[in-house]
This record gives structure tokens, sequence and C-alpha cells, in this order.
């Protein structure tokens, strides 16, 4: 099912590029027609969507825009038991996320000086969710709520309809109960370029979120600058470290968990007991084919899955962080002792009680995070992502005094003299 090897110093240096480059690979004829799609609907708007829609999902809905009612009914209609767990997910979003709200600040100095930060939410965000067999329920959830606790002050879903024009429900209930104001019925690059320019109907946004197809992650990434973005999300990936205290069973479930995402998706094992290694191997042949997505998770372990031995715990971290995944589970007999070890990660799952999928659904941290060993600059989604910041300045004509020459001779030194003589000219009397 997996290559096992011991690590040295080369196979998994060799691994981590593999893994890197699947996400950096870009597709010229896709950007090509991406850019078109584009140029398109800033030209043309609805009419282009409308195109668009019924070339790519075979028919185009009755009305762009979705009725408040129907979303609200949508609540009703869906399975009892479903809804309920979303909401008590969303609670559990929304106090995670309501800890990270900022407030805005002024400090007032002896010399009259008044400095201080604003802080308020963004006036509109688009939120992509994609429809079919890729929906998502629980990415509304994780994108519109903490935009809603920071402030923001409309929240625009754009979902692409199914081959009879109508909305997935499940959708629309995730919408309604994470509190998302209007939902159109576009999907694709076409409805990502409507939110970014803005057409009669689908307004123009300031930032643009949410997860989809490589044409959808590309027309993001072709209009970052026009509008914000989340990030230019890769393929998903998962990390676990285990010692020889670790349930095979267990590790080989979520190693699972992640290879059904995508064939592209990667799955590494990180151990220092090749017992542990084999019989891993062995629970992941006996879990896979009874699962309903069992040749993609084959082709995903067997192109970017990998089990991998180590000397010692701490060439294990080492290597972690270097590695910076989206997802690290932490599968050992005292999990809390590497919390100040781990530097680079995503999200961090802790003990063999807490694995990845906990934090997709249901825990409260966010679960768009940063890919491709982009965690070791990138942060996950959260509150601040939706929110901007101005600073401000107030100084007294004392204050400016006492500090002009240093700002004259600063300016000067840079060449700058109009920011020296627009000093200068206040104290010339």
């Amino acid at each position: 099912m997996i290559n096992i090897t011991l690590a040295d110093g080369y196979t998994e240096k060799q691994l981590m590029k593999e893994v890197k480059d699947r996400a950096n690979e870009t597709d010229k004829k896709i950007t090509a027609a991406v850019s078109e799609i584009i140029e398109n609907v800033r030209l043309n708007g609805d009419k282009a969507v409308k195109e668009y829609t019924i070339k790519f999902d075979g028919k185009a809905p009755e009305k762009l825009e979705i009725e408040r009612e129907i979303l609200e009914d949508a609540v009703g209609e869906c399975d009892a038991d479903f809804i309920e767990a979303l909401y008590r997910a969303a609670d559990n979003i929304e106090d995670f996320h309501k800890r990270q709200l900022q407030q805005s600040w002024i400090n007032t100095k002896e010399d009259g000086v008044i400095l201080g930060q604003r802080i308020r939410g963004l006036e509109r965000v688009g939120i992509y969710v994609p429809g079919g067999t890729a929906a998502y329920p629980s990415s509304v959830l994780m994108n519109a709520i903490p935009a809603k606790i920071a402030g923001v002050k409309e929240i625009i879903m754009v979902t692409p309809p199914g081959k009879d024009g109508k909305p997935n429900p499940d959708i629309l209930a995730a919408a309604a109960i994470a509190g998302v104001d209007r939902v159109f019925l576009a999907g694709g690059a076409q409805a990502v370029a409507a939110l970014a320019y803005g057409t009669d109907t689908i307004p123009k946004v300031d930032k643009i979120l949410g997860p989809g197809n490589i044409f959808v992650a590309t027309a993001k990434r072709l209009l970052y600058g026009v509008v914000d973005i989340d990030m230019v999300a890769g393929p998903s990936e998962i990390l676990i470290i285990a010692d020889n205290s670790a349930n095979a069973k267990y590790v080989a479930a979520d190693m699972i968990s992640q290879a059904e995402h995508d064939v592209l998706a990667s799955s590494i094992l990180l151990t220092t007991s090749r017992k542990l290694a084999d019989n891993v191997n062995t629970e992941l042949n006996r879990q896979v084919p009874s699962l309903t997505r069992s040749e993609i998770i084959n082709k995903s372990m067997k192109e970017y899955g990998k089990i991998i031995v180590f000397e010692d715990m701490d060439e294990v971290i080492k290597y972690a962080n270097e590695f910076a995944p989206e997802h690290l589970e932490v599968c050992c007999e005292n999990p809390m002792e590497y919390i100040g070890k781990l530097d680079n990660a995503g999200s961090v799952f802790l003990g063999n009680y807490s694995p990845e999928p906990v934090g997709d659904y249901y825990a409260g941290p966010n679960h768009v995070l940063p890919t491709g060993a982009t965690a070791r600059f990138f942060s996950p989604l959260s509150v601040d992502s939706f929110v901007k910041k101005s600073s401000f300045i107030y100084y007294t004509r004392d204050a400016l005094e006492f500090a002009c020459d240093d700002i004259i001779k600063l300016a000067e030194t840079e060449g700058l003299t109009g920011h020296a003589n627009s000093i200068k000219v206040r104290f010339e009397d």
C-alpha cells in the first residue's frame, strides 16, 4: 500500500520536494482559459456568467440570487441530525474565534501626542463554496462565522447550481446558520471574476475566500490585487508524528482521511518505531478496500504517501518543522510536551483522540489552513483575515517642534527635501 523507508538524509528531503512541487505546478492552458473567462466577465457581467454556467454546469438557474425565504427554508428541509450537528459545530467555531477579536486602541502621551489604531471589519466579502460531490457545508461555517465576528458588513456567497439548475440544500442550510447575507448560483472562475469586478446582479467584494478546483484557484491567484484573497491553497496534507505508544489502527485511519480528499493529497507518517510502521501499513491494506473513495486513496498513497522511520524524536521534530504541514498530528505518549517545539504547522492535533476530522468539522479552530510548507509564514484563516487596520497620529505644535530636527535630518539623508520642507515651513515665522 505505502512505501516504508529509513531516514537517510536524502529520502525525506526528496519527499519534501515532491510534495511542494505538486502544489506549485501551473498549467499554462488553464491560466489562459481562466484569463479569458475573467476578461469576458469583466466586460459582459451577468451575460458572461450565464453563458459559462450553461456551458460548465449544464443549466442556468432562473434567478441568479436565491431568495432569503428559500435560504431559511433549507434549514427545515435538511436532515434534522445534520442540522443539529451544524448548529453545535457553529457554536464551537464562534466560541473559538470570538477570542481572536482585537479592539481599537488610543495612546495619549504627556507631550500631547495622540497615537492609535482603528480596527474594523471589511465592507463586503465573497465566499466561494463548491457544489456537487465536493459540497462542503463545513467550509461555509469556517469562512462566514469569523467574518461575522470581525464585523464584516455583508457576506456574499456564490455556489454552482446542480445539473437541474438548483442549489445544494445542505450548502444553503449552512449559509443560513452561519449568517451569510446573500447567495448567488454561480460557480467556477466566472463566479470568482463576478465577485472581483461586480456585475449588475452580483455585488463587488473586497476579499474572496473559499476552496475550489484548479480553475477557481487560478482565478483567485490572477485576481489577487483587484481584490484580496484568503490564500492560493494547494492539495491537502497531513503529517503524523508517532512513537511506539501510538495505535496503528488510528494512525492508518487518519492518513486515509486525508488521502480521500484528492489524488494529490499527501499523507505521511514519521515514527521512531519500525514495528508501528509495519502495523500501520497492515492497517492501511485492511481499511482502504471498504471505503467509497478507495481508488482515490490508493493513488494518493502511492504517489504522495510515505512512512519514514527515524532514529530519534529530535530528528522527527526537526523534519516536521522543515516540512511545515497543513495538518500535524502528534500521536505520542506525552503529546503536550511537543507544543513548544513544533513551530511550523497550520493546525496541531495532540493525542490519540484528537484526529484531524475533529478540526475539519467541529472543535472550533479554523480548517482553512496554509499548505505546501507555507505554514512557515502563513497562518490559518481567522478573525484577523476579515479586518483592516488604520493608524492615526495627532501632534501638537510643541511636540512637532521637539521632533523637527530629527525628521528633517532623516528626510534630507534620504534626499527627500520636499519631506523636510513640509516640516521646516511650520517653524519659519
